[in-house]
């Protein structure tokens, strides 16, 4: 990719990034970028958002399960 290809694509992302915290979707940058390359690689942007909006809504994993090769006390 040459020095121009790269600034437009940064300054893209730059846009989309500031336009996903306008309207708070919680996307990191990365995240964003990602979900840009799938789009760009063909996959369905609404099923993605679907995608996107499930994971968003099923709770992060706050207690770690205890290995079944730890000892109890």
């Amino acid at each position: 990719m040459d020095q121009e290809a790269a600034r437009t694509a940064r300054e893209s992302l730059d846009l989309a990034f500031h336009m996903s915290n306008i309207l708070e979707t919680g996307l990191d940058r990365h995240t964003l970028s990602v979900l840009i390359a799938l789009c760009d690689l063909g996959v369905n942007p609404e099923a993605l958002a679907a995608v996107v909006r499930e994971l968003q809504r099923e709770p992060s994993p706050s207690v770690t399960m205890p290995s079944p090769y730890q000892t109890q006390k």
